[in-house]
């Protein structure tokens, strides 16, 4: 039997999700998009192949298109905070259909949104199906740390970092990032928000109204991966420049040598276990020099550094999601994190 997929979001990271969920031998059942230059294509249209048959129908459709499609998991592929997935998550709780999203929050929403991943947590156990967060994280700021720190003896810090082009996402993304505006703009605009106490930002996180960077959610998951218990964990944003004018095509504007290209987000996390977790996402309008990176040193005995130059992060993501789709489908009902469900390995089918 072949493994049924409805993927939901017809945008960029589904021209990969659905040729390997084909070329691994799954097939997609249904389509679901809001943008209505996409809604009617074909799907063969939109992963460069013959047509499937398939036909991107709107979000209107959603809950008919799944009952009567009845498949195994959906894609969700849209957007980066769990309060903007929680709508396609909920229907697929509340239809008892698994589901896997790339959200970056999702990967462990827990500590970030506590109050929309119970309700599904609740829907999802009741319906017996299961729903989670994965993508380029659950490799890359996730398994390869937590199996670097399995060869460690003593562990003192664990820092991470991780560069993106924020060219490559839209001028929404460069804008959040603060990519164009003067160092006081970006000191009024950007940093103040995360100038609060601890116990503001969890009041913030109680109400569902805290906005974590990519690494807050990352940092939970390893937490919990690696049987620390947080005490405290902190996010502060710190704008990034560059020597020389950069111009931004997203922006439509020249970036001036000293202003804000962009902004690193870092987060740290202080343990019970005297464990120190400082980790920082840095987005920006790359200058010629820079490229993408990802690196990770666990500060003990030994030292040990990992640095990923120039990864292929859209593919990366694409084919976690996919193979992960086995594990989802056999894992217990609720919201479980992919901490819980086990080492992501290479699926030759799905």
């Amino acid at each position: 039997m072949k493994t049924k997929v409805v993927q939901y979001g017809a945008g960029k990271m589904s021209v990969y999700t659905m040729r390997y969920v084909y070329e691994k031998g799954g097939e997609i059942v249904g389509a679901i998009d809001v943008n209505p230059n996409i809604i009617g294509k074909d799907i063969g249209e939109i992963i460069g192949t013959e047509n499937k048959g398939i036909k991107v129908v709107s979000n209107q459709e959603a809950e008919k298109l799944i009952r009567e499609t009845k498949p195994d998991i959906v894609i969700v592929t849209t957007m980066s905070l769990i309060s903007d997935v929680e709508d396609a998550l909920m229907l697929c709780a509340k239809l008892g259909v698994n589901a896997i999203t790339t959200c970056e929050e999702a990967f462990f929403p827990m500590n970030s949104n506590p109050t929309i991943t119970k309700k599904l947590d609740e829907l999802a156990k009741q319906n017996g199906c299961t729903i989670t967060g994965s993508g380029y994280q659950d490799i890359y700021w996730g398994q390869l740390i937590s199996s670097m720190a399995g060869s460690t003896q003593t562990i003192k810090k664990i820092k991470g970092s991780s560069s993106y082009n924020v060219e490559d996402y839209g001028i929404a993304l460069a804008k959040a990032h603060g990519a164009g505006l003067t160092l006081e703009e970006f000191d009024k605009q950007v940093a103040s928000v995360d100038r609060i106490s601890d116990e503001e930002r969890q009041a913030m996180i109680q109400k569902g109204e805290y906005l974590p960077s990519y690494m807050w959610n990352v940092n939970g998951w390893l937490c919990a991966k690696l049987g620390l218990t947080v005490i405290s964990q902190t996010q502060k944003t710190v704008p990034q420049t560059y020597k020389e004018d950069i111009e931004s095509s997203t922006l439509g504007m020249t970036v001036k040598a000293g202003d804000a290209t962009g902004m690193s987000a870092v987060v740290t996390t202080e343990t019970k276990e005297g464990i120190t977790l400082e980790t920082e996402c840095i987005g920006k309008v790359y200058s010629k020099e820079d490229f993408d990176k990802n690196e990770w040193t666990i500060e003990g005995e030994p030292t040990t550094t990992l640095v990923i130059n120039r990864p292929s992060t859209v593919e990366l993501t694409c084919a976690s999601v996919v193979n992960r789709i086995p594990d989802v489908i056999n894992a217990k009902p609720g919201y479980v994190p992919t901490e819980e469900i086990g080492d992501l390995t290479f699926k030759q089918n799905i």
